[in-house]
């Protein structure tokens, strides 16, 4: 089958529902930015598939005698090689499995070749089958970020490629309200939703690359991000380098200031680190979670639009079902704009503590007194 080539994005959820309908028959090749959650996609599969496997294959680590062992065996009386293929492929299960071919682009040749059977046929060189309604689907950077990732046109045409696009600032701030991404970062992304864009959306400069001029230009463009270009910003904002400071902000009371802002710096990149510790001495403005639970009519209540979306997105972390009814009580005391983020996080799906809160008489005093739909109703 012919590989299908489209023009627009596709975003992960979406990907993850199409590689769960055809990926036991065509292999899905999803294309992305950098650490914009691509092998994500094999847990979203486990969960839509409870039946199935997961399996993960890094192919950069491999090379084809990784793959395929040659064993010396006979049929009737002649002497053979059977081939014992490598248990990270997933050949051995009893059940039917996931199997994702991670950093396909980036994989010795030998491998994409010894992979390609596997993708078109869901069988190897040696003739041993997955078993029946097995998905196989496969991973790669975007070949214009200059990361090495290529594939020649005899394995493109065996396969369907997507390109995934990077989640924008509301969709990853849902998905880390329900992940224990820390709230200073989810504050942070919602103010900031440049530090997610993808370096393709940017238009080119004119000029040298080695100029300081061109250099400039990339940074008014977007000084957050990885461009290919940029060879000096060796740290950027990616969905994965802000979970990683999301897991230093977590402990961040153990270092000092400096330390954090080093730390911060060799994860997202030196502006990013700047402008988020600026943003975390919003901290001081917030009231702590106890002065809510003690006092929910006198807390201290945010000045700035910012500080109200870090209380919002802390009190959605941490919120137990003991102090909803306190909670309720301070949210009526913030704007309206505050108090909208708030229920509609609450009312997501995918929001992990979802059933402390809808479920009570304050949340819902509060939706039929503010004219939204009732909690059970999940748009």
């Amino acid at each position: 089958m012919s590989a299908i080539q489209l023009n627009a994005t596709v975003e992960l959820n979406a990907l993850a529902y199409a590689i769960a309908a055809v990926g036991d028959k065509q292999t899905i090749l999803v294309e992305g930015d950098m650490g914009s959650g691509k092998t994500s996609i094999l847990k979203l599969l486990a969960r839509l598939l409870p039946k199935h496997v997961p399996v993960y294959f890094d192919s950069t680590t491999k090379d084809i005698a990784d793959m395929f062992v040659p064993m010396f065996d006979k049929i009737d009386d002649d002497g053979v090689v059977r081939y014992a293929v490598n248990e990270e492929l997933g050949f051995h299960s009893k059940k039917p499995i996931i199997l994702m071919i991670d950093e396909l682009g980036k994989a010795n040749p030998s491998v994409k070749n010894g992979l390609l059977r596997i993708m078109q046929e869901h069988e190897t060189a040696g003739g041993k089958k997955l078993p029946d309604g097995s998905i196989v689907f496969a991973t790669t950077n975007l070949g214009a970020e200059q990361v090495g990732d290529l594939l020649p046109p005899h394995a493109r045409n065996r396969i369907t490629v997507v390109r995934m696009r990077k989640p924008d600032h509301k969709e990853w701030v849902e998905w880390g309200q329900s992940n224990g991404i820390h709230h200073s970062v989810l504050g942070w992304v919602n103010e900031n939703p440049q530090v997610l864009q993808s370096f393709t959306e940017l238009s080119e400069p004119s000029g040298n690359p080695s100029t300081e001029e061109y250099q400039r230009h990339l940074d008014d463009a977007n000084p957050y991000i990885y461009h290919p270009k940029a060879k000096w910003r060796t740290a950027f904002v990616t969905p994965r380098s802000l979970e990683a400071a999301s897991d230093i902000l977590w402990q961040a009371d153990k270092f000092d200031k400096a330390t954090v802002r080093l730390l911060l710096t060799g994860t997202i990149g030196d502006r990013a680190a700047r402008d988020m510790q600026s943003f975390l001495e919003l901290a001081s403005d917030l009231p702590t979670n106890q002065d809510i639970k003690d006092n929910p009519m006198t807390a201290k209540v945010p000045e700035s639009p910012a500080a109200y979306c870090m209380v919002v997105q802390r009190t959605l972390a941490t919120i137990e079902y003991q102090w909803v009814s306190q909670w309720m009580k301070y949210l009526s005391r913030l704007p309206k704009e505050a108090q909208g983020l708030f229920v509609n996080a609450a009312r997501k799906d995918d929001y992990h503590k979802q059933d402390v809160v809808v479920n009570t008489k304050e949340f819902q005093e509060w939706c039929m007194a503010n004219g939204y739909m009732y909690f059970n109703d999940k748009k």
